[in-house]
């Protein structure tokens, strides 16, 4: 059988697609994919190798934007729709679709021992012990700066423990010397914010583990909306979108349009491709507020949603994906930190890799040690969008004036509260 890999650029038309009845034959495995580099592309080909060992199982990946993920999807699966297997990042908040396939591996104590420590982030209730999918790969959100402007601009990069103070200073003096539009710029994400609003103090659960908006969150909200006022941010990736929706800050850095950006591991593989000889890139590690140097583990992972009909079939397939030499061929050709104990141990070998590649891999996986306690907390938090997401409306409208910080800092704290008040109900 031939695995087919399907690009849909229109939200929409996927949304659609997973209406219509699929021709059957025999057992077919669709997989919404999205991808940062070539994930998707990685997978496919394993794909193909399990078409062949298991006759009469197709495998069709279909490749979508990031955002169908974020925002179609959950519309899908609330409706009884969809794929059969997704690569999601919303990984707490969904899990009231996933399915349980433990009793279609072939060996449990393997799961456990490789990864057992991110399992739990998949399982809809803390005393479950059901396998509903893998981490294709742990991630840390962090920054990345454009080595080749602060050359020509003759500033010295600030060191490892850097405020954010200190890097929006020297930011802004590459900018100016290179005539940018503005000095840095962060993803459009309540996720890339949390590692800030962290390390500048934010408890985020009150004892109670109970959502709680301090002085802490409030510090950052108030930092990056002035950034965002005297021209240090650029205005156009946040403001440029309205409500909770997703843009990166990866176009603008690529364009050379910023000194620096705040995203995450995942984006080493796009950034060695699109960026080329362009110019030099690093990654370094996360600023420092007067809290933590810390930015948010995670990553995404392979979930097996109840929508399939072949849940035998789901399972002997991310059972395949999840054996260590499928695991290492996709970390090694996708430039990911692995989320398998087993090969976290031994190490990955990166081919593709380019120096500047490695090295940012070694920044990243460097930096887990500096991550925050509350920082893993928020990750494993089943219900962390209902903090995520009115934090992007909110700032944004205080970004463009539409309201106060301290207006902001109460929707925020309301919106945050109401919308885990309806999960739970």
């Amino acid at each position: 059988m031939v695995t087919r890999i399907l690009h849909h650029p229109v939200g929409a038309l996927v949304a659609a697609m997973f209406v219509l009845p699929a021709a059957v034959h025999g057992a077919e495995i669709r997989v919404m994919c999205y991808q940062d580099g070539v994930e998707c592309d990685v997978v496919a080909e394993q794909a193909k190798r399990f078409e062949a060992a298991n006759a009469g199982t197709k495998v069709v990946i279909d490749v979508v934007p990031y955002k169908t993920i974020v925002e179609q999807l959950p519309v899908q699966l609330a409706a009884g729709q969809g794929p059969d297997i997704a690569r999601v990042t919303d990984l707490g908040g969904l899990s009231k679709y996933y399915l349980d396939i433990s009793a279609h591996v072939k060996d449990k104590s393997y799961w456990e021992a490789n990864f057992g420590a991110t399992l739990p982030w998949l399982r809809p209730s803390p005393g479950d012990t059901g396998f509903y999918g893998f981490m294709s790969q742990l991630t840390m959100t962090g920054p990345y700066v454009n080595k080749t402007l602060f050359e020509q601009a003759k500033v010295p990069m600030p060191g490892p423990k850097a405020t954010w103070d200190e890097w929006v200073e020297a930011t802004r003096k590459v900018a100016k010397a290179n005539q940018l539009p503005a000095a840095m710029a962060w993803d459009r994400s309540g996720h890339r914010f949390a590692g800030p609003a962290i390390s500048y103090g934010a408890k985020l659960f009150d004892a109670k583990g109970d959502i709680v908006i301090d002085e802490g969150y409030k510090a950052a909200v108030s930092k990056f909306v002035g950034w965002h006022k005297d021209g240090a941010m650029l205005k156009e990736v946040w403001a440029g979108s309205g409500g909770s929706s997703y843009a990166d800050s990866i176009g603008e850095f690529k364009n050379a349009r910023v000194a620096m950006v705040l995203s995450g591991s995942w984006q080493i593989n796009r950034l060695q491709k699109d960026i080329g000889n362009a110019f030099d890139w690093v990654a370094v590690p996360n600023p420092c507020g007067p809290a933590a140097c810390s930015g948010i583990p995670g990553g995404a992972a392979w979930v097996a949603l109840k929508t399939s009909k072949s849940p035998k079939d789901v399972g002997m397939f991310l059972d395949f994906l999840a054996q260590e030499a499928q695991y290492a061929e996709f970390t090694g050709k996708t430039n990911n930190i692995p989320a398998h104990a087993g090969l976290a141990k031994k190490g990955v070998k990166y081919p593709g890799a380019t120096p500047q590649a490695q090295a940012a891999l070694s920044v990243f996986s460097a930096g887990v040690a500096n991550l925050s306690p509350v920082a893993y907390r928020f990750q494993g938090y089943k219900f962390n969008r209902a903090i995520m997401l009115p934090t992007v409306t909110r700032v944004t409208q205080a970004i463009v004036g539409e309201m106060s910080t301290d207006e902001a800092m109460t929707k925020i704290a309301a919106d945050a509260a109401d919308a885990v008040k309806q999960a739970t109900q």
